[in-house]
């Protein structure tokens, strides 16, 4: 073993590879490389595992305690069962918390965002094309009892997730104290926001959708951290891609790709409320995105997550400015962003 028992921290180091050796295989003399790699958050730890020279897979440690975490093998299965693109699984072990996956390589979507257009279109696509696959999954088919999934998207999740951004972003991160007048005009927007978002088709959405959680091997892609898989709006998984605070894309790109999803999807709306709708979706997308990273930069110490900041701040009053229905957010996000740009984000 080449690897120190201490990199592999909170492991029940020989239980856990004795297991592996038994799931692959191997003789007990077999000597397994184990090399950490970066974390990924929610609570889980990385490692990739090599033997016999040619041979490796990607070991995830997980904390029970993270509800969700306990539901990724199971989903794993389900989702290669229906034919969208994930890494396969080799082996779960709930007692050891362990998940044994295919080793897909370290390149991301998010990897390839300096590339030429036309190469990150066709992967775009590729990606529009599988979640859309997802999108119409028959729910009466949906494997009740054998793959547990987080509660849906409701008003009261909608609700939450915005009250995450007004507290671990605008008060926390920017500092603002709102009004109580300003507060209730913001409180009627959002709950229009929420009856809009509740308005549209429900379905299977992967609900993390952005280019650190697509894989790319051989020009093909792959999705993980699909654990938060649950049912919401389709649309939310768009504005999590085409509004990903972690690439740029160009008004045109976005436009591109949103319309290479409408002819997929067929919506019985026009494109007009199509595009309406999609930025709406966008607006509570980004709210999530900035309280969480709000949140695990200054309460978890993740300081990365704070350099994100400003990009998706800028998403969300791009998104705000795209529909009439959020001119207190608008006018928010305005405020943040004066605040923002006095501030040091590392």
């Amino acid at each position: 073993m080449e690897t120190p028992q201490s990199e592999i921290t909170n492991l029940k180091y020989d239980e856990i590879i004795g297991s592996l050796k038994e799931v692959l295989g191997l003789l007990e003399s077999t000597p397994i490389k184990i090399m950490p790699l970066e974390g990924r958050g929610s609570e889980r730890s990385f490692y990739r595992l090599y033997w016999d020279q040619t041979h490796s897979a990607i070991l995830i440690h997980y904390s029970p305690k993270r509800i969700e975490n306990t539901y990724y093998a199971d989903m794993a299965l389900f989702l290669h069962q229906i034919g969208i693109p994930v890494p396969h699984l080799i082996h779960h072990n709930p007692n050891l918390c362990f998940v044994l996956m295919e080793d897909l390589g370290d390149k991301l979507l998010y990897d390839l965002r300096e590339e030429n257009w036309e190469m990150r279109r066709a992967l775009y696509q590729k990606v529009l094309s599988t979640i859309y696959r997802l999108h119409v999954f028959p729910l009466k088919d949906f494997p009740v009892g054998k793959v547990r999934m987080m509660e849906g998207f409701s008003p009261e999740l909608y609700h939450w997730e915005q009250d995450y951004f007004l507290n671990h972003f605008v008060k926390e991160v920017c500092g603002i104290e709102l009004t109580n007048s300003f507060r209730r005009e913001l409180d009627l927007e959002f709950s229009g926001l929420v009856e809009s978002l509740s308005l549209t088709t429900q379905c299977l959405i992967h609900r993390d959708l952005q280019s650190q959680n697509v894989m790319v091997r051989d020009r093909d892609i792959f999705l993980i951290d699909f654990q938060g898989m649950r049912l919401g709006s389709p649309l939310y998984d768009l504005g999590s891609l085409l509004c990903d605070p972690y690439v740029n894309l160009t008004d045109q790109e976005r436009e591109d790709l949103l319309s290479f999803y409408y002819t997929l999807s067929k919506e019985n709306l026009n494109w007009e409320a199509f595009q309406k709708s999609f930025w709406e979706a966008s607006a509570q997308r980004l709210m999530q995105a900035l309280g969480a990273y709000g949140f695990l930069g200054l309460r978890k110490g993740l300081k990365t997550y704070l350099g994100h900041i400003p990009t998706g701040l800028n998403r969300l009053h791009l998104a705000a400015s795209h529909t009439a229905l959020l001119p207190k957010l608008l006018e928010l996000s305005l405020t943040c962003q004066k605040v923002i740009s006095r501030m040091k984000l590392h």
